[in-house]
């Protein structure tokens, strides 16, 4: 029986798995993931996706073990490792989906050029090259790309998970999990974590939570207070569900109340088009304008990062999110965009030094969508608004009704009225335990157009 090799990554699953369902098709199917911290260099994965990294394997080997495929652990470069395996077990093919992360996209070209690769599509919703205008060129710009992304939906109905067959009878040397130091230790911080179920399953049942308040995600989606999200984002970075998955549900379920849903898979994905476009999108400026921008360095700017990542900037939208970011690994979109203009804007900080703190301390991290975000909000990137467009966290606040959501996360404030907590400084009431704000909304924002003025030569 030939043997062939399923070359796992961000596509931890097996049901929809176009690579898996084609090795288990042509022969003996052995699964391998590579812990590879080589070749993303600056980008290896962040301390909070080790820990669903960690248990995510755990789900997808007790997955595959049910198929009779076994799931083999390496560790090094990933080219280096798949001829290493595949030379070992005497594998005919390597199986695996196309990834668009610059590092897996110099993997999968060192490996093609050792091995009898087959790179299958399927993890995305459209391969990105292939939307395309009139003239034939790739888009930047989210909306005209999303209303051509929608002209090629719906996907392909998802494949179901394969039939069983016999396990392999030749053992195979495997890495021991525990042996990769993927969990924290000395402090586990990851206490927080435990909301997340990592995995196949997790994912289905966290898809089949959501379904019910679906057709509400246009109306509650910016409210953090509410359950209005999907709180999938995890679970599709790591590929433990399709998006043609989510894409099918969402429509059988809400028809086109399902739009706005679908638009944030696209969003995802409409980030890895621009990286697929600009490899190093996540490292430079989008707009060259941006290269000569003043961005605050030194002591004074390294203590206000400080004061924002740590949630101690007297803002209590700002804190909040950055505490719901280190104590679970995730934080709330409207949220997102708040802290992320916040360091870009108020303090003057690089949005690379923010991309870095997302990467580290977000479960969901991709490159794409995290490099696109922050040069969204940064205003640097090829798709966005100015950098005068400047959002108003004690705006922001109210307006979206985050009362409850600042008191879950900043308990020092947690007495306080709704009318108060939002700008407890401006009613008088800030306790001596929280932070007066570093600085005033007023101050920042003259100084930001001060600084874009500087950027434009005026």
């Amino acid at each position: 029986m030939r043997r062939q090799l399923v070359w796992f990554r961000q596509d931890l699953r097996t049901r929809d798995h176009r690579a898996l369902t084609a090795a288990m098709r042509d022969g003996q199917a052995f699964g391998v993931y590579i812990l590879d911290d080589e070749s993303p260099s600056g980008h290896r994965i962040g301390g909070a996706q080790r820990w669903w990294l960690h248990h995510s394997l755990t789900a997808l080997r007790r997955d595959l073990a049910d198929l009779g495929v076994p799931l083999i652990l390496r560790r090094g470069s990933s080219a280096e490792e798949l001829e290493r395996l595949a030379s070992e077990i005497g594998a005919t093919s390597v199986h695996a989906h196309l990834h668009y992360e610059p590092w897996w996209q110099s993997a999968e070209t060192e490996a093609v050029k050792r091995l009898n690769m087959v790179l299958h599509g399927g993890n995305l919703l459209a391969k990105p090259s292939s939307i395309l205008n009139g003239s034939g060129e790739r888009y930047r710009v989210f909306t005209p790309w999303f209303r051509k992304l929608c002209e090629h939906m719906p996907p392909p109905l998802p494949l179901p998970r394969p039939e069983p067959i016999a396990s392999p009878e030749q053992a195979v040397a495997s890495d021991d999990l525990d042996s990769w130091g993927l969990l924290p230790h000395s402090p586990d911080w990851s206490g927080g974590f435990d909301v997340w179920t990592p995995g196949e399953r997790g994912a289905r049942a966290a898809l089949r939570a959501f379904l019910p308040i679906l057709a509400d995600y246009e109306e509650v989606r910016n409210f953090p207070s509410q359950t209005g999200t999907s709180r999938l984002s995890p679970h599709i970075h790591f590929g433990e569900i399709s998006p043609a998955t989510l894409w099918h549900h969402a429509e059988a379920t809400a028809g086109a109340k399902a739009r706005s849903f679908l638009s944030e898979i696209a969003w995802r994905e409409h980030g890895l088009n621009l990286v697929d476009q600009f490899p190093r999108y996540a490292l430079t400026n989008g707009r060259a304008l941006f290269d000569r921008f003043p961005w605050r360095t030194g002591p004074d700017a390294e203590a206000d990062f400080r004061a924002w990542a740590r949630g101690q900037t007297g803002f209590p939208v700002v804190d909040a999110g950055m505490r719901e970011l280190w104590q679970t690994g995730w934080m709330h979109n409207r949220v997102r965009m708040i802290t992320a203009s916040f360091l870009v804007k108020h303090l003057l900080i690089d949005w690379r030094r923010g991309e870095r703190w997302f990467w580290d301390c977000l479960l969901d991290a991709d490159l794409g969508a995290n490099a696109m975000n922050w040069q969204y909000v940064a205003g640097s990137g090829v798709d966005a608004p100015v950098f005068s467009r400047m959002m108003a966290p004690l705006v922001q606040s109210p307006k979206f009704d985050m009362a409850d959501y600042i008191r879950r996360f900043v308990p020092e404030i947690a007495h306080l009225r709704d009318d108060e907590i939002h700008a407890p400084h401006g009613k008088g009431v800030t306790p001596p335990s929280y932070p007066l704000p570093i600085i005033s909304h007023e101050m920042a924002r003259a100084r930001a157009m001060a600084a874009w003025a500087e950027c434009r030569g005026e």
